[in-house]
C-alpha cells in the first residue's frame, strides 16, 4: 500500500486550489517582496517600466506565434508615408532654389563674359577661332555678340552700329547668319556648363529663344548703345511717319542671280510668311539689279505703321522682332520649307508643297500688279487673244482652246537627264499642245476644262479657232523651223501668237535691220549683239556697258557671271528694267489668256505660272503641264 501524505502537522487547516484558468503571473503592482510600490514610497523606481515580467510557466499557446514579414521593401513603413516625406523634401529644395533665384536677381551683379577665369579660357579660344565677340562694349561693326545679363547668365544679341548703311551687303548678311549659329551654340554651352550660383536655373534646359535678347531689350538693359538721335537719312527704311511696327519683315531685292524668277518667288513667299506671322512687310530696292521696284510693279501695300530704325532690322535669328531677308539669308527665312530629298519628285510631301504654294499665292496677289501702262496693255492683249479664238457662228458662246507655251533657254537647262546639257526640243512643246487640243475636243465628258462640244460640227469649228500663245527668252524661237513645220502639219496649232508685243528681246539680225533703215537718226557704233539663244547672265550684267569697258575688266569671265561692284548707270538700269517688264508681261498674258500652260519646271518662270494660275486650276485640274521629266511643282527647289 503506498504511503499517504500526512498533513496533520501543517498549520493550515484548509487548502485553496486555484482554478486552472487563473494566470499565475504576479500582479502588476507587486514588484517587490515587501509589498506594493507607490509614488510616495521611498522605494519607488522605474524598473517596472523597463523590465517585463518573466514568462509564464503556463502551457504554450495553441496558435503559433506570428512570423515577421520577410523580404518586404519598406518593412513595417507604409509607402504613402515615404511619398509624403519625398514631397516634403522636394518642397524644401524648390523653396531653396526660388529663394536663391530671388536673391540673385535682387543682389546679383553682371559677370564679365571675358573674365580671365579658368572656365573662360576655352570660351576665349573658341571666340578667336570663330571670330565671335564676347564683351560688355558693343563693337563698331555689325556682328552677333555674347553678353551676360544682370543675373549673370550668358545670352547673345546682334549688334549693328546705329547709323550704319541700310541694307548691308550680301556678304555681311551671309557672314552674320553663319556667326549667329555659332554664337547661339556657344551661348547654350555657357549656360549648360556654367559655374557658380549665378548659373543655377530652375529649368531643365535652355531654350534658344530665351537665350537671344532683341535689340530693343539690349538697349534698355545697357548692353547696346542706342541711337543718339532719330535718323532722318534717306537710307533709313522708316521714311514714313507714325508708330513703329511691332514686328516687321523687310525683303531686300538684291541677288547674284541675274534672273528675275527666283527673286520673285522668294519675294512672294516672304510676303506670305510675313502675313502669316503678323509682320508688317517692306520692300527695299536700293541695290536691285532691275532698278526701282515701281518701274515694273505698282507700289506694295503700305502697312499701318512705319519701319523700325535700320540697326534694329536683323538677318538672324528667325524669331527676331524686325527681320531682314534676301537671297543671301534665304535659309534663315524659309527654313524647313526648302528641306527636301534629292532629286525632287511627286512623291514628296504634298502638304509641304501646298504650304509653299499658298505662301507664294498670297504674295502674288499682293505684289504682282504691273505698273499702270503695262497693266493696261496686258488687259487689252488678253481681250485681243480671247477674241481670236471665238467661233464666229456661236455668237460668242463657244471658244476655241488657248494653249500657252513657255520656252526657257539661255543659261537654264532642263532637269531631265537626256537634255540636261542642251534644251528640250521644240517639237515636244508643239506635239504636247496638239495632243491637248485633240484630246479636249474628242472627249465626250468635257476634257481638261470640264466642257465639250454639243456636236461634231461645233467641236470642229471650235478646234479650228484654238490658238497657241508663245513666250520665250529666245527671239529666234518664234520663227524657228520646228514651229513652222508643226503649224503646217496641224491645223489646230497653226495659229501661233506672241504673248505680248510691247517689249521684245531683239535678235542680232533684227538690230542690224533697224540700224540700216534711213529713218534711224543714229546707227549703232558699238558691237551689235542680240538675245539669240536666250537669256544669259553675262549679257544681262553687261547691258549698257561699252565693249571698251568690258575689255578693261581684269577677268572677263568672272565679270560676266557676277554683278560688278560699280554702281550701274541710269541707262543700264533702264535696259534691265525693260527686260524685267517684258518677262512679267509674258507671264501675265500666258496666265490670263491661256486655258492650259505647257512649260518646263526647271525654269522658275514655269513655277511662277502655276502660282499665277492658282492651285485648283494648275494642280488639281491639271491645266499646268510640265514636260521636263515627271516632276511636280518645285517651289524654291533647284
Amino acid at each position: 500500500m503506498p504511503p499517504t501524505l500526512d498533513l496533520s502537522t501543517n498549520s493550515h487547516t484548509k487548502v485553496v486550489v486555484a482554478p486552472p484558468r487563473i494566470n499565475l503571473r504576479r500582479a502588476a503592482s507587486y514588484q517587490h517582496d515587501r509589498g506594493p510600490l507607490s509614488s510616495t514610497s521611498s522605494r519607488f523606481s522605474f524598473n517596472h517600466l523597463v523590465f517585463s515580467p518573466p514568462p509564464s510557466p503556463g502551457l504554450p499557446s495553441l496558435s503559433p506565434p506570428a512570423k515577421k514579414p520577410s523580404g518586404r521593401l519598406f518593412g513595417t513603413v507604409r509607402p504613402l508615408r515615404i511619398i509624403r516625406y519625398a514631397i516634403r523634401l522636394l518642397s524644401i529644395v524648390v523653396v531653396f532654389f526660388v529663394a536663391l533665384e530671388v536673391l540673385t536677381w535682387l543682389f546679383g551683379e553682371p559677370v564679365p563674359a571675358t573674365a580671365p577665369t579658368e572656365a573662360a579660357r576655352p570660351v576665349e579660344e573658341a571666340e578667336k577661332e570663330t571670330g565671335m565677340v564676347s564683351q560688355q562694349t558693343a563693337p563698331d561693326f555689325p556682328t552677333p555678340m555674347v553678353i551676360t545679363d544682370h543675373r549673370g547668365r550668358a545670352k547673345w544679341t546682334v549688334s549693328i552700329p546705329p547709323g550704319s548703311e541700310f541694307p548691308l551687303t550680301m556678304n555681311q548678311y551671309a557672314d552674320m547668319c553663319s556667326k549667329c549659329q555659332q554664337v547661339a551654340e556657344r551661348t547654350r554651352y555657357l549656360r549648360s556648363h556654367g559655374h557658380g550660383l549665378h548659373q543655377l536655373s530652375l529649368g531643365f534646359g535652355s531654350d534658344s529663344a530665351d537665350d537671344f535678347i532683341d535689340v530693343q531689350e539690349a538697349e534698355k538693359a545697357g548692353y547696346l548703345p542706342g541711337p543718339e538721335k532719330p535718323s532722318g537719312s534717306s537710307q533709313e527704311p522708316d521714311a514714313a511717319g507714325g508708330t513703329v511696327c511691332r514686328k516687321s519683315l523687310t525683303f531686300v531685292l538684291e541677288s547674284t542671280d541675274a534672273g528675275l524668277g527666283k527673286t520673285l518667288m522668294m519675294l512672294w513667299m516672304a510676303y506670305g510668311i510675313a502675313e502669316k506671322e503678323g509682320r508688317a512687310f517692306f520692300v527695299d530696292d536700293t541695290r536691285w539689279a532691275y532698278g526701282k521696284f515701281t518701274s515694273i510693279f505698282q507700289p506694295p501695300p503700305l502697312p499701318g505703321c512705319s519701319a523700325p530704325p535700320s540697326h534694329e532690322i536683323l538677318p538672324c535669328p528667325r524669331h527676331a522682332r524686325h527681320l531682314v531677308a534676301s537671297a543671301a539669308t534665304m535659309d534663315v527665312l524659309f527654313g524647313s520649307l526648302t528641306e527636301n530629298a534629292d532629286p525632287p519628285s511627286e512623291s514628296h510631301d504634298r502638304a509641304q508643297r501646298r504650304a509653299q504654294f499658298s505662301l507664294a499665292r498670297r504674295g502674288y496677289e499682293a505684289l504682282s500688279r504691273l505698273n499702270e501702262e503695262d497693266s493696261a496693255y496686258v488687259d487689252a492683249r488678253i481681250r485681243e487673244l480671247n477674241a481670236k479664238r471665238l467661233v464666229p457662228e456661236s455668237n460668242g458662246q463657244r471658244n476655241g482652246l488657248a494653249v500657252g507655251v513657255h520656252i526657257r533657254r539661255g543659261d537654264r537647262h532642263p532637269l531631265e537627264l537626256q537634255y540636261r546639257h542642251s534644251y528640250m526640243p521644240l517639237n515636244l512643246y508643239t506635239d504636247t499642245a496638239h495632243q491637248i487640243i485633240e484630246t479636249y475636243f474628242n472627249q465626250t465628258g468635257g476634257g481638261l476644262l470640264g466642257g465639250s462640244a454639243d456636236d461634231q460640227g461645233a467641236a470642229a469649228a471650235a478646234k479650228e479657232q484654238s490658238i497657241v500663245v508663245l513666250a520665250s527668252d529666245d527671239p529666234v524661237v518664234y520663227d524657228s523651223p520646228e514651229l513652222v513645220a508643226a503649224a503646217t502639219g496641224h491645223t489646230s496649232t497653226s495659229r501661233h501668237h506672241r504673248a505680248q508685243e510691247r517689249i521684245k528681246l531683239a535678235s542680232k539680225e533684227a538690230i542690224k535691220e533697224v540700224s540700216t533703215r534711213k529713218s534711224v537718226m543714229r546707227k549703232f557704233v558699238d558691237e551689235t549683239f542680240g538675245w539669240e539663244g536666250g537669256f544669259f547672265a553675262a549679257m544681262f550684267w553687261n547691258l549698257g556697258v561699252s565693249s571698251a569697258a568690258r575689255s578693261t575688266s581684269a577677268s572677263a569671265t568672272t565679270a560676266a557671271l557676277a554683278p560688278t561692284d560699280t554702281t550701274p548707270s541710269a541707262e543700264t538700269l533702264r535696259l534691265r528694267s525693260l527686260v524685267g517688264r517684258a518677262y512679267m508681261m509674258d507671264l501675265a498674258v500666258l496666265a490670263g489668256a491661256s486655258d492650259v500652260v505647257i512649260c518646263t519646271v526647271s525654269a522658275v518662270g514655269c513655277r511662277l505660272l502655276a502660282v499665277m494660275m492658282g492651285w485648283e486650276s494648275a494642280i488639281e485640274r491639271g491645266n499646268w503641264v510640265n514636260i521636263d521629266g515627271g516632276y511636280g511643282w518645285l517651289g524654291l527647289e533647284w
